[in-house]
């Protein structure tokens, strides 16, 4: 596989890192996840299946375990030990907490030159609000993107999605892999910084034109993605369903006006979305009210126009396509009793060289008598090193 050989250590908690880690042990890489004595928080979090937390599974497959209680000047000296072989290092601790604890970039790269050390951070290293603790919610309130999701009262939404954990978990993979790829020219590593905040900007290309433009907040009536076009906009059916129209090109509402007899409502779809389109609109929502989804899925299937009925998660994640694509799969575990359990596929697709699922999922400190035994210490220096007696595993 593409990673085989790159060693990767992670200290990371929660999501972005191991999010990003978990894909690199998808594609090969040996990613040993060091936990402190209490474990890494998602072990606990939500649902479970088979033993496990849904969460925990999702981002920790395929990943070894390692306990270090790293305010301990043992473990401070078990880890660099071990980053002295590492090729990838991840950390999402406030700005300055690795350094303070002597596993910084710098303190690594003094023993390992070759390091690709990445931080993570809801606010990036440097900046006034760099010390601010914030989870993903946050991160999209004060960026902005909170204000753009509101509901038929006018009040914003709580985002669904945790856009700012999974931006960041990109660019740090991206970041990564262009250090390491640079790193065969110049033998040596780099210090990647990351800002949760700094990733989802990079994500608002096509809603700044207000902005940018024109120096003023989106009127979101009358905004393209926001529900001002006729054609890209979600309408309710007789059943209490919903679908989508998801394609504003003149081309897609021709096709599908034409088609339910309104051929006089094109002209007003060229116009700039706002109340230019409100007649299209009406019409549309007036329509399909008349029948439920299943008819205007049969309906719509015979028109070239872009469109997708409103699923529930659990509809989406069953549909045939996604099953081709083997984005969700059952796969058999080894541990924790043995089983069959459903796993997040892949979605980096190789034809060469394909990512590989181990569903295997490690015990609290299951590795650390094995890698650090590796490294040449001692029963009793890897009882210090890992801090008080580990609690019993809840899985």
């Amino acid at each position: 596989m593409k990673l085989e050989g790159i060693r990767v250590l992670d200290l990371s908690q929660f999501l972005p890192g191991p999010h990003f880690t978990m894909m690199m042990a998808d594609h090969g890489a040996e990613v040993i996840r060091v936990e402190p004595p209490s474990g890494e928080p998602v072990r606990t979090i939500g649902t479970r299946q088979a033993g496990a937390s849904v969460w925990f599974r999702n981002t920790h497959r395929g990943k070894k375990s390692v306990v270090l209680d790293l305010k301990r000047p043992e473990a401070v000296a078990a880890f660099l030990k071990l980053a002295a072989s590492a090729d990838v290092i991840v950390e999402a601790f406030r700005p300055g907490v690795v350094a303070r604890l002597g596993i910084g970039y710098e303190q690594v790269s003094a023993v390992n030159p070759r390091v690709v050390y990445v931080s993570i951070a809801a606010f990036g290293q440097t900046g006034p609000m760099s010390q601010r603790p914030a989870h993903d919610v946050s991160i999209q309130a004060e960026t902005g993107i909170v204000s753009l999701g509101r509901g038929t009262d006018g009040r914003p939404v709580l985002p669904h999605m945790p856009s700012a954990d999974m931006v960041s978990s990109l660019m740090a993979m991206n970041g990564v892999l262009m250090a390491l790829l640079r790193r065969e020219q110049t033998g040596r590593g780099d210090c990647i910084d990351i800002s949760m905040q700094d990733s989802l900007i990079s994500w608002l290309v096509n809603v700044t034109g207000p902005v940018f433009g024109e120096d003023r907040d989106l009127v979101l009536t009358s905004e393209r993605g926001f529900g001002g076009n006729a054609f890209y906009n979600v309408y309710e059916c007789a059943d209490g369903q919903y679908l989508t129209l998801g394609g504003s090109e003149v081309k897609f509402a021709a096709n599908l006006l034409t088609a339910l007899g309104r051929g006089d409502l094109i002209d007003l779809c060229k116009l700039p979305p706002g109340p230019g389109q409100d007649p299209v609109k009406a019409f549309l929502r007036e329509t399909f009210l008349r029948e439920p989804r299943a008819h205007w899925e049969a309906f719509l299937s015979t028109i070239d126009v872009c469109w997708a009925p409103v699923r529930t998660l659990r509809e989406g994640l069953a549909t045939e396509q996604v099953r081709a694509r083997g984005m969700v799969q059952q796969v058999a575990q080894r541990g924790f009793g043995g089983g069959t359990v459903t796993q997040i596929g892949i979605p980096i697709r190789y034809q060469h060289e394909p990512g590989r699922i181990d569903p295997e999922i490690p015990e609290l400190g299951q590795h650390t008598r094995e890698v650090l035994g590796a490294l040449g210490l001692t029963e009793d220096e890897i009882a210090a090193a890992s801090g008080p007696a580990q609690r019993p595993d809840k899985h």
